[in-house]
């Protein structure tokens, strides 16, 4: 019986030995994705700021700017991708949109962000475009991979339509969670005009006549959660300039905008709350249930020897050196 016991205690030792890797680094890269219906919208502010007047054409300190920032997972067209692809893919339609402390828009930038829902790399297709221009992205934006490394990576900058690298500064504690650190400086640099300008009649057409140019830095900041590699926190100090502007506008350069954008309040404390369940899930796949099937197996195998061994040992002495008793035969 304990022989029998033994056999599949080694049994169950042999599963779970083979389920631990197998969970890490089978099952974990082929589970963990985006879904394809993410709905995300996050609220920045700029308090205070610097925005052009287009009435007075005049650069003003205003109290605060707003940046309301969404995206939406577009379900149709990550099928249609899909089947040209041959793996699980994400479309983000996402927009930013800015208003000024009166609520009227300041502009609006739609992206259409297209990516491996596994490992976050870009996926080059149709459709692939900032504020309506196609474009073709290297790096990440928004979210890093999964279990983000120590390292610095290429990341895409909407406003110029490039890449460039966001340097890993460090591991810092964030409301209670331990997260990575990057820091990306975009030089001062030429972008287009928006599609969208805040005064009716005014399109990039009409600007490009008068000579006008918009030029753009930021200092991009990201406290990027290692495990779900969502950031759980985001900041830029940001700054937007109209150039050759003294025929149309007196000065040779006008502040578009300019200000120190910190994600609100409500919504850190709400993505915190979202990274802190999502990081569950991950570290279940990658980390607890193999540990702890590898733990339950040496667990096993020690019962299984232990069992074994028992069953070796021999029985209690019957008496065999004993003389045996007499016999008699019946009278």
């Amino acid at each position: 019986m304990r022989r029998r016991a033994s056999l599949v205690l080694l049994a169950l030792c042999v599963f779970l030995a083979a389920m631990a890797p197998t969970l890490r680094w089978y099952a974990f890269p082929r589970l963990a994705k985006i879904p394809p219906n993410q709905y995300q919208e996050t609220v920045l502010e700029a308090k205070p700021a610097v925005l052009l007047n287009y009435s007075t054409l005049k650069s003003e300190k205003v109290d605060k700017i707003t940046i309301v920032q969404t995206l939406k997972g577009n379900v149709e067209e990550s099928k249609r991708i899909e089947r040209d692809a041959g793996r699980d893919v994400v479309v983000w339609d996402s927009l930013s949109y800015v208003m000024g402390p009166d609520g009227k828009m300041v502009s609006k930038i739609p992206e259409r962000y297209v990516f491996d829902a596994h490992t976050q790399d870009p996926v080059h297709a149709t459709g692939e475009s900032v504020d309506g221009d196609p474009v073709r992205r290297e790096g990440i934006e928004f979210k890093w991979p999964f279990l983000t490394e120590k390292r610095d990576y290429q990341y895409f900058d909407a406003q110029t339509r490039t890449s460039a690298p966001i340097h890993y500064q460090g591991t810092r504690t964030f409301r209670g969670l331990e997260v990575y650190y990057f820091e990306q400086t975009v030089p001062w640099t030429r972008v287009p005009m928006p599609k969208t300008m805040p005064v009716q009649g005014i399109t990039p057409d009409v600007l490009a006549k008068t000579g006008l140019t918009r030029w753009y830095t930021t200092k991009r900041m990201f406290w990027v959660d290692p495990v779900t590699g969502a950031p759980v926190n985001g900041e830029e100090i940001h700054k937007e300039e109209l150039r050759n502007a003294r025929a149309l506008m007196g000065q040779d350069t006008l502040t578009v905008f300019e200000g120190h954008v910190k994600m609100r309040e409500d919504y850190v404390t709400s993505v915190v709350e979202l990274v802190r369940s999502n990081r569950l899930m991950v570290l279940l796949l990658v980390s607890y249930l193999p540990w702890g099937f590898t733990a339950l197996a040496l667990l096993l195998l020690a019962l299984s020897l232990w069992l074994e061994a028992r069953s070796r040992r021999p029985g209690p002495d019957t008496g065999a050196g004993a003389e045996p008793a007499p016999v008699t035969a019946p009278v």
